[in-house]
């Protein structure tokens, strides 16, 4: 006589957790938030790399007859960068959200997405051509922003899921922008 087949549950349980693999490899910019030393300013090398590819395939001068003044610099950002960032935003609260429940953290260290969106937001609310200078700069300023969590960076924090891991980083990247502006100003 053989032992009978074991009894094996045919749908999941109720207590086992599907893996939300798509929003791991988003928030976690597609594995980088796995790099054991600073997760964070690879995330953040990461929005450069974002922003430039943006800028080298749509450059200012795309839209027939603009040239890169103030008035075709907004056509240029209505058409490519704000909506590239208005999805990174979308996806990265909906990722870091469906992540940080999965991992049962608040803000896990490994999701990175937070200083992709952030780092991006720096040059496109400072209008950032592509200038080793200025991308240097405002990765500087971006970083010491997203460390330091000056008012209301800290604050936001503690809004709920992804928005609160999403906005902190936002706000260090406005603060990053008004320093790119400011440099500009003052002849950097």
């Amino acid at each position: 006589m053989s032992d009978p087949a074991p009894n094996l549950p045919t749908t999941p349980t109720s207590s086992a957790k599907r893996k939300p693999r798509v929003a791991i490899a988003i928030a976690t910019a597609f594995g980088l938030g796995y790099i054991p030393k600073a997760p964070g300013t690879f995330g953040s090398l990461a929005g450069i790399a974002l922003y430039a590819v943006v800028q080298y395939y749509f450059p200012f001068d795309f839209v027939p007859g603009t040239h890169p003044g103030l008035g075709e610099t907004a056509v240029w950002l209505t058409l490519t960068a704000l909506p590239v960032s208005v999805v990174l935003a979308l996806a990265g609260v909906w990722a870091a959200s469906r992540t940080a429940a999965y991992s049962a953290k608040k803000d896990p260290q490994f999701v990175v997405i937070d200083e992709v969106s952030g780092q991006h937001l720096t040059y496109l609310l400072s209008l950032t051509l592509l200038n080793w200078k200025y991308l240097l700069l405002g990765f500087i300023l971006f970083r010491v922003f997203d460390i330091w969590k000056p008012f209301p960076a800290r604050q936001a924090e503690s809004l709920p899921g992804g928005l609160g891991i999403m906005a902190d980083d936002w706000i260090a990247g406005i603060y990053g922008a008004l320093g790119l502006w400011i440099a500009r100003a003052l002849g950097f």
